[in-house]
């Protein structure tokens, strides 16, 4: 029977393309030894703090109503995604 694994790689763990390779190869290992793999994996990098940075470049002190739709709107673009290698 196949398990199923799912692995969760944060932002910094894909924060460059060598680091990506990284990800990809675990993933390749994991799906090689019959697994089926679901991967979820967050925004690259500091992708949210650059974010909160522009807004606040734009104003002092951002609307906070405004913000929540900001930073919701990112997490709705980093759905969980389930890949399958055939």
């Amino acid at each position: 029977m196949d398990t199923i694994v799912v692995l969760k790689f944060g932002g910094s763990s894909v924060a460059d393309n060598n680091k990506l390779r990284l990800v990809a190869n675990k993933i390749i290992d994991f799906y090689k030894k019959n697994n089926k793999v679901i991967v979820v994996v967050s925004a690259q990098g500091k992708t949210t703090d650059n974010l909160i940075s522009e807004a606040k470049e734009l104003s002092q002190k951002p609307d906070s109503r405004e913000m929540d739709m900001l930073l919701s709107t990112r997490r709705t673009n980093n759905n969980i995604k389930t890949i399958n290698f055939t």
